[in-house]
Order: structure tokens, then sequence, then C-alpha cells
């Protein structure tokens, strides 16, 4: 069956078709952080879930913190193979600067279409989000692998780690002491305020806020990193042994930062990078080992299927959640409820408790979406951008 493609790229992809580079492992792991996405964005109710699925409700880290750092990682991988492609391909600088910018501009144009959607009140439309983030570490994870060489990307990752820390830790903020990291009162909350005013999630920060997009953008290129570790001629077997050891290390160092600068998923701060990116580099490495070193493949063929269309995966179920969102419905009571909480309590809350259905609403939206995506990757319909 011939491949339709729509589009002209992705940021956390290479082309759908085979390439001498692609790593099947690579798009599981990917298709595995979509349907994570999905699953810990739309429970059937937030008030009851199991605390692995909350954000940590400031410092620390559960399994929810780990999806979208997991997300931009997978990016960064990527770039480094996609990039490599175009060049071997012949593409020319400008070139590759036009496709890189144009990806950028639609990603956090749809990022702005989603924070928007359905009433578009421009007035208080927030400005950040996760799209945007993405659109922006990618592109300028893309500028630095086209500037400067392996050396140069390392040394780039680690003045972000280095001066986000400084910046935060010494730096005062009006109203407060230096070294403030407390919710809406620290260095990054501040600029915040002062650029994003009446455009944030919250009244004063954002967790997807301006200064903590360059810790974003480290972990963003520690997957650059990665890339190349992987395109290296070493043994697949020595690439698996290394993406376990980096991993642990980053681990360890997250764990050791945390001391003096605090796991913190809104914050992104230098230890919540290390610590996701190491827990990434060994989730990516199992994969690897077992897909491309071991060659099990038919387990991980639904996380690949979400794999191959992934922004449409995030975009079109959280469009669907902020539909159900905005519509009511009312009963026979009389009283009037959100269609989401409608559709929660009579089809999954009769069959178990409210933590236990809650869990069972997200699982069915992974599916439902998976089934969609299926039906697109049989027809060989990659939408790209």
């Amino acid at each position: 069956m011939s491949e339709r493609r729509v589009g002209s790229g992705d940021p956390s992809r290479g082309p759908p078709g085979p390439t001498a580079e692609r790593l099947r492992s690579l798009d599981a792991f990917r298709g595995l952080t979509v349907a994570a996405m999905i699953f810990v964005n739309n429970p059937g109710t937030w008030r009851h879930l199991y605390p692995a699925l909350r954000h940590a409700d400031w410092n620390g880290c559960t399994l929810a913190d780990l999806v979208f750092p997991f997300f931009l990682f997978i990016v960064g991988v990527a770039i480094t193979f996609s990039l490599a492609a175009a060049q071997r391909d012949g593409a020319k600088r400008l070139q590759l600067l036009v496709k890189v910018l144009r990806r950028t501009i639609i990603i956090f144009g749809l990022g702005l279409f989603l924070n928007g959607f359905p009433f578009f009140n421009f007035g208080s439309l927030r400005i950040p989000g996760v799209l945007q983030r993405i659109a922006l570490c990618y592109c300028f994870a893309s500028l630095t692998v086209m500037s400067v060489g392996t050396r140069g990307q390392a040394g780039i990752t680690a003045l972000l780690l280095v001066g986000y820390w400084i910046a935060l830790r010494w730096i005062p903020v009006p109203g407060h002491d230096a070294g403030a990291l407390q919710r809406g009162a620290n260095l990054a909350a501040y600029i915040d305020s002062l650029w994003l005013h009446d455009h944030m999630l919250r009244s004063h920060w954002d967790p997807e806020g301006v200064l903590s997009t360059l810790p974003a953008l480290a972990t963003t290129l520690c997957g650059v990193l990665t890339g190349h570790w992987l395109r290296s001629p070493r043994a697949k077997l020595e690439r698996t042994v290394g993406l376990f050891v980096a991993g642990n290390v980053g681990i360890m160092l997250g764990l050791i930062v945390d001391f003096w600068f605090p796991i913190n998923k809104s914050l992104w701060t230098s230890s919540y990078v290390l610590f996701t990116a190491g827990a990434a580099l060994n989730v990516l490495g199992l994969c690897y080992w077992l897909i491309d070193v071991r060659g099990y493949q038919r387990w991980a063929q639904p996380f690949v299927i979400y794999g191959t269309n992934p922004i449409l995966a995030y975009l079109l179920p959280s469009l669907l959640d902020k539909a159900l969102l905005s519509g009511s419905v009312t009963r026979r009571d009389g009283t009037t409820v959100l269609l989401k909480t409608h559709v929660f309590e009579r089809w999954f809350l009769p069959w178990a408790s409210r933590a236990h259905a809650s869990v069972l609403y997200a699982a069915t939206d992974v599916l439902l979406w998976l089934g969609v995506m299926a039906i697109l990757y049989r027809r060989r319909i990659f939408i790209k951008i």
C-alpha cells in the first residue's frame, strides 16, 4: 500500500518510512510517552486520582511529572537523526533553517489554538503551553546542532543548567530575598508576570513560562547528545550499556543536586532536568535493548502506532477534553453538570470507586485514540508538520 503524508515534518520524529538510521525503539518510546500524556492529562476527575498520577504539589517528582520531559528528550534524539539524514540527502543550511522555523511557528500556533479553544478569548489567552514549549525547544535545539559540534552542545547544556541555578539562587526578586523558590515568589514567576501579564495559566506565574524554558532546552539537548551516542559506530550492546550508565548517573546527580536546588517540574529546575533525563535514558535503553538489540518488537506495536502521529495524538484528545469541559447537561432533577462529569458519572462511576473509575476513564481515552491512530497507520496517513 502506498504511503500518504500530510505536511512536511514533525519535530519529534523523522519520516515515517524506513531509513538506514531509523530506530524502532525510539518510535516505541515516543508512542509510550504520548500514550502516557493522554492517560495523565485526561482522568475522569482530578479530585480522585492515584498519587503517582498526580503532579507533585511543588517539589518532588511523580510518574506524571516524567511525561513532558520524556517527550522533549525524544525531540532532541530525533533532531540528531533527522538533521543528519537531511544533510546526507544534500539539504542546504538555508533550507534546513526555513524548515525548522516553519515547524516552530506551526506548532507554536497549534498550542495557541489549543489554549484558546473553544471560546477564543484573546484578551486573556494563555500564551505559554506544552506545544509552545515543544516548539521553542525544538527550534533552539535544532539551531544549536546546526551551529556547534557535539562538545559545544554539551557545553551549552551545562551552561544552561548551571546558569539557571545561579539565576534562581542569587538574583534577587522584588519583594523577596534572593534564592526564593516558593510558588509565585521566584525569579521565573517574576519574569512571567512582567512579560506575560494576564496571559498565564496562574495569576502570577506559568509552569511553561519564559525563564523555565531555558532548562527545558537543556532537557532537549540531553536528547540530542543521546542521539549522537546512538548514531555512533559502536556495537549495539555497548550503546545499550552506555544508555543505562548515563541514565543512572543522571538520576544520582539529580538526587544530589536536589539538596541545593530541589527537583521541581513547575520551575523545571536543573536537578529536575538531570533526574528526568536519567530516567528517560533508562527507559530508552530498555526499549533499545528489547527492540533493536533482541528483536522483540510485537509488544511495542501499539506504541509505534501512537509514535507515528505524535502531535496529532496529543492535540485531538486535548481538544475533545476541552470540548467536554465546555458543554453541559441538564439532569432530570434540574441540576446542570459539565458534559464530561455526566459521561464519567453515567458510564464509568457505576463500575468502580471514584479513583478506579477515573483511571478507567483515562485508559478508555487511550484505547479510543489508539483505534483512531491505528486507522491512520494502516492507511499510511501520517500528519506531519
